[in-house]
Formats: structure tokens, sequence, C-alpha cells
């Protein structure tokens, strides 16, 4: 098993260019989706979605004087979080998705039959099926680049080095001096998100520095895998399966003793 390489995007240096979003698409071939005007935001994007892999939200900071005036912007390239424990891998019937050798999860097209299992799954909302033909995708932090030794697209292309590529390791140590950094500053709001590995997935391969609350980002606070419970689940089902096949058997038996003694 190779390192786990990951990805540590530091949104206080997003300039929210989206030339990861536009690298992203020609290296994978990402198909356009509408370049939408949305009229609420500069973002015309929205969200991740399965002809969106990486993208870069637009917050707006209302101004605490109140009126329409802005307060400042938060910008950052949101992609798929790559969970150690990842529920998409868990209900997936037919082994489209996977583990690779760099701890990153991947989705095969060719192997996906559009069940759509893994949609609800993910507890960030990150992976969906594309209309033209129901089929999964999703970020795969260029599996075809890491076999050939190179950075992904999205972060080879970001001019001020907001998405960081490497081994998870070197990269969480390096998220916690800039955070330390950042608070020297003044900036006491920085903080990790998907960083710990006791979190409720395990941690994840791409994890972010942000600069308010997880909710203000459109990312949930408090991520849990949404498999976690199917083991008991599973053992509540067998029990309650046992039981009732023992109830039928009994009352087979009592209605097969009831006929003899007529």
């Amino acid at each position: 098993m190779a390192e786990r390489m990951g990805f540590f995007t530091d949104t206080s240096i997003c300039i929210g260019c989206k030339a990861c979003e536009v690298a992203c698409k020609e290296w994978n071939d990402v198909p356009d989706d509408g370049f939408v005007f949305r009229a609420t935001s500069y973002d015309n994007t929205g969200s991740l979605g399965a002809d969106t892999w990486r993208h870069v939200a637009f917050v707006e900071r209302p101004s605490e004087e109140g009126g329409d005036g802005l307060d400042g912007w938060l910008m950052s390239s949101d992609v798929c979080k790559h969970c150690t424990h990842a529920a998409c891998l868990d209900v997936c019937p037919t082994g489209a998705l996977f583990r690779t050798e760099f701890e990153t999860v991947v989705v095969q097209a060719d192997v996906c039959n559009g069940c759509g299992y893994c949609v609800p799954a993910c507890p960030y909302g990150v992976i969906a099926r594309r209309e033209r033909d129901g089929r999964a995708f999703k970020c795969t932090m260029c599996y075809d680049r890491q076999l050939g030794g190179l950075e992904p697209a999205c972060a080879k292309a970001c001019p001020t080095d907001s998405i960081q590529f490497g081994p998870l390791d070197e990269l969480r140590a390096r998220a916690d001096e800039r955070v330390a950094t950042l608070h020297e500053q003044g900036r006491t709001d920085a903080r990790l998100y998907g960083a710990s590995p006791d979190d409720g997935v395990g941690g994840d391969g791409a994890f972010f520095l942000l600069l308010d609350e997880p909710e203000v980002y459109g990312l949930p606070p408090d991520p849990v895998v949404t498999t976690r419970d199917l083991p008991q689940m599973w053992r509540w089902a067998a029990g309650a399966a046992l039981s009732l096949t023992g109830v039928v058997a009994l009352s087979f038996l009592g209605f097969s003793d009831r006929g003899r003694g007529r």
C-alpha cells in the first residue's frame, strides 16, 4: 500500500478564481454544468455534483451595520472528502466504488449500475448521478495522474497554493502550523475541518482550513458515517428473523399435533 495522499485546502488564501474547477473539468473530461447565473451569488456552479467535482463557494458576509452592504467574502474550493470510513463504499452493491492504494475513493463509471445508494449515504452530499445515464460520479483525486507521479489537476492549477496535495500526515502537520500562524496574527476564527482522525468519519482525506463555522460554508458541523449502525441493525434484523422463524415453527408443530389428536 502506498502512502496515504490527500488535499489540504487553505481557504484563507483562496481568491475564488475557479482555476481549479476549470482544470478539473479539462483533465477529467467532466461535462459542463449549464453555466447558470443564479442571481443570488457570483458562484455559477452552485454546489458539487456529478458534473462539478471541484466547486468554489463564494460566501458573502453581510455587514454588521445592516443594510445591503458586505463585510467581505469567504471563498473555499470544496471537493469530495475521501473519508477514512466511507459510507458510499459500504453501500455500493457492484464494487463500482473502491479504495485505491493511495487511500482515496474512486468510482468506476463502467461498473456503476446507477442504483444511487451512494448518494444518500454520503454525509457531505458530494456524490451525485448524471441525469443523462444515471451513473454516479465524483472527484477521483486525479487517480490517473497520481499513478504517473503527478499532482491532481486542481492543485497544479491553483495560483495561490490554496489547494495543497501530498502525504496526508505531512499536510496535517502543515495545516496545524498554518492555524497557529493565523492565530498569532489575530485570526482566532481560523480552524481545521475534517483533519481529526477522531471525528465521525475517521478523518477526511481532503480537509480544510476555515475562517468561520462549517455551516457558513455549507458544510455539516459534525459529519458521521451514515452506515455506522448497519452491523447493529443487521444483528437486530437477524434476531427478529430467527424469532419469527421460531414462532412459525412452533405454530406449525402445534397445528400438526392438533391434527393428529383428531
